[in-house]
């Protein structure tokens, strides 16, 4: 035996990279960010078979199965592709461009929700149409990330009156939530134990369904994350004696 396989001491403490690539694609493993945990858990089916034998009881034989192998991530990077994967969302690129005289509906004290987010060099008109629409001062509303914000105080502008919006925006990606199917994903943590020198343990975990993320906080006092579990499924072009089709674990 090697002296790695009859090492004992081992304490784990491990930190380290996670990637993913689509389960079955031929494209390189992309890192992921910071993932606060990871987690493999194994759920067992055990029968068992009472010792009718003697007093007392007891059991004469055990059959232990594994039912399912579940992944759960904490991700700590609310990137694009991380929350577009946690809410089963498709994503669209947006690219940048301008807006001319786009229609809305006065409100004093609401929010004018633009059809793009970020606008900037915006022009407010009050008209029956855009052709005859006069210009609006830029004192009487406020320009936010979200839309035009229409001052409750605002002078030359009442409830009901027809409004038109010029701006211009950046470029943003859309994500439309629960859209598509769960994501198969194929993972590599590429682990580092913090508690044996930095000793690499490295786990490749062939395929994995991953479900929706259990909430998604949009205002809280602490960082965000990102919740998601997902059911570790068999990979069906592992083949060998002794060869796993759920995941592998090297370590050095």
């Amino acid at each position: 035996m090697s002296e790695i396989t009859q090492k004992i001491y081992r304490p784990s403490r491990t930190v380290g990279q996670v990637y993913a690539r689509p389960y079955g694609s031929a494209m390189l493993p992309l890192p992921i960010g910071n993932v606060l945990e990871l987690k493999l858990e194994h759920d067992e089916d055990v029968q068992t078979q009472e010792d009718m034998t003697v007093l007392g009881g007891g059991n004469h034989s055990e059959v232990r199965r594994v039912k399912t192998v579940k992944l759960t991530m904490k991700i700590a990077d609310l990137n694009v592709t991380n929350l577009a994967r946690a809410v089963l969302g498709t994503v669209a690129d947006v690219v940048g461009g301008t807006i001319a005289d786009e229609p809305q509906v006065c409100t004093l004290g609401g929010l004018i929700r633009l059809a793009h987010i970020q606008p900037t060099a915006v022009t407010l008109k009050k008209g029956a149409t855009a052709s005859v629409a006069m210009e609006v001062t830029a004192a009487n509303y406020e320009v936010r990330p979200e839309g035009i914000f229409i001052k409750t105080d605002a002078v030359g502008v009442t409830n009901a009156d027809k409004l038109w919006v010029s701006y211009t925006y950046g470029a943003y990606a859309a994500i439309e939530a629960l859209t598509t199917k769960a994501p198969e994903l194929e993972l590599t943590f590429g682990g580092l134990n913090e508690a044996d020198s930095g000793k690499p343990t490295v786990v490749d975990i062939y395929r994995v369904s991953q479900g929706v993320t259990k909430s998604l906080a949009l205002i809280d006092k602490g960082f965000g994350s990102l919740d998601v579990s997902g059911s570790v499924l068999q990979d069906m072009t592992k083949t060998g004696v002794g060869v796993s089709r759920y995941y592998k674990t090297s370590v050095a």
